[in-house]
């Protein structure tokens, strides 16, 4: 089953690169998780002043500069594993380094047949 694991952390922390004991540790885990096969997807996100927010109305596209919500805990990157239950999940979720300062949201990915 494949889960997202959603990264957040403080906003005033946004656009900061982590230092390179927090990137080592990063790689770590993404060797980890390609080494036993799970790893699908992940990315690091450009800071939330970069985003563009779009929403259709009456069949107009309408988009506006920004993330959908002001928040203090910003989405910095994600994390898609094919494991095989939550427990798992939450596992790797707790090993990203992220966990540590910030939080981890860990979805079920949606499977439309």
């Amino acid at each position: 089953m494949q889960y997202i694991l959603l990264i957040y952390g403080d906003k005033s922390e946004e656009g900061t690169p982590p230092g390179d004991g927090v990137m080592a540790d990063y790689a770590a885990f993404g060797e980890e998780v390609t080494a036993n096969g799970s790893f699908v997807a992940g990315e690091a996100l450009q800071p939330t002043a970069t985003a563009t927010t779009v929403r259709v109305r009456n069949g107009e596209a309408q988009s506006t500069d920004g993330p959908f919500a002001e928040t203090k805990e910003v989405l910095g990157g994600f994390y898609i594993l094919n494991v095989d239950n939550l427990d798992d999940a939450i596992a790797a979720a707790a090993k990203i380094p992220g966990a540590a300062s910030g939080a981890v949201e860990v979805r079920p990915v949606m499977v439309f047949e």
